[in-house]
């Protein structure tokens, strides 16, 4: 089992540049192809960015390519999203996930194929 905890959220200005934090627990980092997602309000979940377990092979939302970066640090076991020049239309809950198999990169946006979710994080871009 998987425990994944984000942290980082907030409300925020538009036009800065946070950066959210997953931790995962339970199961070697290493072994985890992770990924953010996020749901707007009133909207339906989807696909932020991936990067997978061998490589570090990224894969991003194309609305959000040049503008969010998604990291790992394996000695923290942590996953990372930065966030640049945030809109209001960026405002959303946000979920790091996981999954222990490799996934094909036509796959990484699926929210099906992750088994394990962290509880979310609100951001909220608001002047």
């Amino acid at each position: 089992q998987v425990q994944l905890l984000e942290s980082g959220g907030g409300t925020v200005q538009p036009g800065t540049s946070p950066t959210l934090s997953c931790v995962a627990s339970g199961r070697a980092f290493a072994g985890l192809t992770v990924a953010w997602f996020r749901q707007p309000p009133g909207k339906d979940r989807e696909f932020v960015a991936a990067i997978k377990r061998q490589r570090y092979c990224t894969s991003y939302a194309d609305s959000l390519k040049g503008r969010f970066t998604i990291s790992r640090d394996h000695a923290k076991s942590t996953l990372s999203l930065q966030m640049n020049s945030l809109k209001p239309e960026d405002t959303a809950v946000y979920y790091c996930a996981a999954t222990s198999r490799g996934l094909i990169a036509s796959s990484l946006a699926r929210s099906k194929e992750y088994e394990y979710w962290g509880q979310r994080t609100q951001v909220t871009v608001s002047s």
